[in-house]
């Protein structure tokens, strides 16, 4: 324990036990001490001290410091006293002690409400929405009257556990009391509604509150990003703007990720102008939400601007990055950043080791992933379910089913992104049938397929020349789960009537799409005219995607093949002259490849491949 910087004379704690109790709250740097050396100096503290220092155990979470004081409480015969006792259960509660403050609370002859209210707010705070929702219940029916702070406890409860309907009982309650116009009964009410996605709900309360301070407003706000409606988030935050409320670091931090959902990048921009003119501190917290908004709006330039001025970052603003480069298709500066981060000495948590995973994926470093994930059973992140499942996606789009067979033959549970990750590893390598038989596993598990299901199974029928089942999974898709069909499973079905020559019912299909066609679809066609050497269509098909995408050399080339396959070498030369007049350009085949644990670019030349660019090995 540390020694006091300052200690009051004696004269000062022996006058007014009070007086010392407030400089305890206020001065936390000394309060242990001091409290300790109250018996050595003569003084005996009184009950009102002892609440003192319990209360400023609890604001800093010091539960030793907490168990030393209840010592001195029992030694001094003040355990007896209500409102120390009380105090002991809400230190116990604050500082994440259930246990402890369980063992208080049944050694009271009574509990009175503030008691009762402790023991809610602490199972709040320790993640046990439940619990606490148990002990109100409990409370009413030992006919203990719940008060304002009570409700806001259980308010509390219901927002963290998404119990809608015990929250509408709580509100009623509230109404009943008249608490109902209680600016902080009524943030609580706004902020339980937003959390549990009754938006309507939270707007009625809102509306019925005779002021909104920040805090209302924000809860608003963050309800609306959570519901996945950013429009209505920046709405509502341009007129707290009029309204002349100041925001706060938490408002901007809501407001950030409402244009990261939107990727709204002019918007996010001006937000970040209005918090310089704010003055508002750039910490870890509010930084993490810049680097995430930049990057998610695409903007890596911006987020490392932000990145580069923090005084300091936490594994949530080094994950932001990783994802950043991740998603703008930067998948070996990601793990460059990964390395950089662990150099640091910033330990990655689960949701970093999922953006790894996905820029291993991306890039196909196997090596890179098996690395990964040797660090997450290190870690002990491999029980995250996102963790296991964006390991069998890294396995199967690396080319290892084998791996990612085993890892997800060792997961206790599979959701429907577990199964999409395997029937789409399945599926990119040509296994139609290994796709089949575990889609037939999946149902038998109970996991309902979702859409990203069927583009996996249809494109596993595809690769595999499955015409029946492909047709059998997409009326099962959608008559029997009712998954209306998108561009994906347009494509998924053309390419797969295409390949077995069924190219006029491919064409059909096209042309009933209740979306518009883009270039893949018709290049998918076109690619099947040349298989079949079907040169009307695919003239046809050819010209579509040229109208959508006039400089696609891919088009050119499928078509001045389709002419080469049927003996037309004139009419291959004069596709091949207006591809060069576009200046449609080929891109090489190219894929990243490891070579003596260097990741690098490979360029496929006259059907061999040439190691280009290379990182060096970590």
């Amino acid at each position: 324990m540390a020694h006091c910087k300052r200690k009051p004379s004696k004269d000062t704690l022996a006058t007014n036990s009070y007086n010392f109790a407030r400089r305890v709250l206020v001065i936390e740097d000394i309060w242990a001490p001091c409290c300790c050396a109250l018996p050595q100096e003569g003084v005996q503290p009184d009950p009102v001290t002892f609440v003192a220092v319990l209360n400023a155990c609890a604001s800093v979470s010091a539960l030793e410091e907490g168990r030393c004081a209840h010592e001195q409480i029992i030694r001094s015969g003040c355990e007896s006293v209500v409102f120390v006792r009380s105090s002991l259960v809400d230190m116990y509660g604050k500082c994440g002690s259930m246990q402890d403050a369980w063992r208080v609370f049944n050694k009271m002859p009574s509990q009175d409400v503030a008691t009762w209210n402790a023991m809610i707010f602490g199972h709040v705070k320790c993640g046990q929405g439940q619990k606490a929702l148990e002990l109100f219940q409990r409370m009413q029916q030992e006919g203990v009257c719940p008060d304002r702070v009570t409700l806001v406890g259980v308010l509390n409860a219901c927002a963290s556990v998404v119990a809608l309907e015990e929250g509408r009982g709580a509100h009623e309650q509230i109404i009943q009391r008249g608490w109902d116009l209680d600016a902080f009964v009524g943030s609580s009410l706004v902020d339980m509604y937003a959390k549990c996605g009754s938006m309507e709900d939270a707007w009625r309360v809102f509306c019925k509150m005779p002021s909104q301070d920040v805090v209302t407003w924000t809860a608003m706000i963050l309800g609306y990003v959570r519901c996945g409606q950013g429009e209505k988030a920046l709405e509502l935050y341009k007129r707290m703007q009029q309204e002349g409320v100041q925001p706060n670091a938490v408002t901007f931090t809501g407001v950030l990720n409402a244009c990261a959902s939107l990727m709204a990048l002019e918007e996010g921009r001006s937000v970040h102008q209005q918090m310089i003119q704010c003055a508002c501190h750039l910490d870890a917290f509010v930084g993490s939400s810049l680097v995430d908004m930049y990057a998610k709006c695409g903007s890596m330039e911006d987020a490392w601007s932000v990145f580069n001025k923090m005084p300091s970052r936490d594994a949530v603003t080094w994950t932001a990055m990783i994802m950043g480069h991740v998603n703008c298709g930067q998948g070996q500066k990601a793990l460059d950043l990964f390395h950089q981060m662990q150099e640091e000495g910033v330990q990655p948590d689960a949701v970093t080791f999922v953006g790894v995973l996905n820029a291993c994926a991306s890039i196909m470093a196997l090596e890179e992933g098996r690395r990964a994930h040797e660090r997450i059973i290190q870690s002990r992140c491999e029980s995250n379910v996102f963790v296991r499942n964006s390991l069998v996606d890294m396995y199967a789009k690396c080319g290892s089913m084998e791996d990612a067979c085993r890892v997800f033959n060792t997961m206790p549970s599979h959701d429907v992104v577990s199964w999409n990750a395997l029937l789409g590893g399945f599926a990119m390598h040509g296994q139609g049938k290994e796709a089949l038989v575990h889609f037939e596993r999946m149902c038998e598990e109970g996991v309902h397929p979702d859409e990203i299901t069927f583009v996996c199974l249809l494109s596993a029928c595809s690769h595999s020349g499955f015409v029946d089942e492909g047709l059998r999974f997409y009326a099962l898709m959608t008559t029997v789960y009712r998954i209306p069909a998108k561009l994906e499973h347009y494509t998924c079905m053309v390419d797969l009537l295409g390949r077995a020559g069924h190219l006029q019912e491919a064409e059909n299909m096209i042309q009933g799409m209740p979306c518009k066609p883009n270039a893949a679809i018709w290049m998918a066609l076109l690619g099947a005219c040349r298989i079949h050497g079907n040169v009307e269509m695919g003239e046809r098909m050819a010209k579509r995607v040229l109208e959508l995408e006039p400089k696609n050399a891919a088009g050119f080339v499928l078509l001045s093949n389709l002419y080469a396959a049927t003996g037309n070498l004139e009419l291959s030369e004069n596709v091949e002259r207006q591809r060069k007049e576009r200046d449609a350009k080929k891109q090489p085949g190219r894929t990243w490849i490891e070579v003596n644990d260097a990741v690098g670019i490979g360029y496929l030349r006259s059907g061999r491949p040439r190691l280009l660019r290379t990182n060096p090995p970590r």
